[in-house]
C-alpha cells in the first residue's frame, strides 16, 4: 500500500502470485455480471487478471467500508458524454470512490472519499510510440519527439498513464480526445487540469503508473 495523502490508498497487486486465492474468492465475492464476464475471456491469463482486480478491489473496499467482500454492491455512474449508466465504476450508498487498472502481471486500485483515477501500463515497444505519439497533446508529442531513442518508450509509457487515470478520474475514459488535457511526458506531471492532483505511482520495473486525485489543492505523489 502506498498512502497518498488522508484520504487516498493505492494498491498494487501481483495477479500471478493472487490468482488462486483470488479463484477461491471469485464465486462467493463476485456478482453474476463480473463472473459472467469472467468466463467470457477467452485467455486464462486475462480471466486471472480480472478475478484478481475485482475481487480484490472488493475486499479491500469491504475493509474500508466494514462490510464482508460479497456485501459491496456495485453500479456504474452516468456517462458524462451521454447519460446513460455505462459510466466509472461506483459504490452503491457509500461515500468511497474506486478505480481499477491492469496491465501485465500487475493490477493497481485506488481507494478513495473523492473521485479517483489509477493507471498502470507496461512500457511498450518502440513502433508503438511511433504510433500513438501523434494522438497526445501537441506539446506531449512535441517532449517525446526531443527524447533519445532509448527513454522515449518509458516516458510515452509514464504520459499515457497519466493521462489515462485523469480519464478514468472523470469518468470519461478514452472517449474524451487525448490530446486535450495537458500531463507532461517528464519525471513529473505538467500542472494538469485545474482542481485536480495528478502524480505517478512506484510500480514494478518495465511499468509506468500514474493517480489523479480531485483536490481543491494539489497533491504531489
Amino acid at each position: 500500500m502506498v498512502p497518498w495523502g488522508s484520504t487516498l490508498s493505492l494498491w498494487l497487486v501481483n495477479a500471478l502470485n493472487q490468482g488462486e486465492r483470488a479463484a477461491r474468492l471469485a464465486p462467493r465475492v463476485l456478482d453474476p455480471a463480473e463472473r459472467r464476464r469472467a468466463a467470457a475471456f477467452s485467455r486464462l491469463e486475462d480471466r486471472r487478471r480480472y478475478v484478481v482486480a475485482h475481487v480484490a478491489v472488493r475486499v479491500l473496499l469491504g475493509a474500508r467500508l466494514g462490510v464482508t467482500a460479497d456485501a459491496v454492491r456495485l453500479v456504474r455512474e452516468p456517462c458524462p458524454s451521454c447519460g446513460a449508466p455505462h459510466g466509472k465504476p461506483a459504490v452503491r450508498g457509500a461515500d468511497a470512490h474506486f478505480s481499477i487498472s491492469r496491465s501485465g502481471d500487475v493490477v493497481l486500485i485506488g481507494i478513495a472519499d473523492v473521485p479517483v483515477g489509477v493507471d498502470i501500463e507496461q512500457v511498450p515497444r518502440p513502433e508503438v510510440v511511433a504510433e500513438l505519439s501523434s494522438s497526445l497533446h501537441r506539446k506531449e508529442a512535441a517532449e517525446l519527439a526531443a527524447e533519445p531513442d532509448h527513454t522515449k518508450p518509458v516516458a510515452f509509457a509514464r504520459t499515457w498513464a497519466r493521462k489515462e487515470a485523469y480519464l478514468k478520474a472523470i469518468g470519461t475514459g478514452l472517449s474524451r480526445d487525448l490530446a486535450r488535457d495537458y500531463v507532461g511526458t517528464g519525471l513529473r506531471p505538467g500542472t494538469g487540469p485545474p482542481g485536480w492532483a495528478l502524480g505517478d505511482v512506484a510500480v514494478p520495473e518495465g511499468y509506468a503508473g500514474a493517480c489523479a486525485l480531485w483536490a481543491r489543492r494539489a497533491v504531489r505523489a
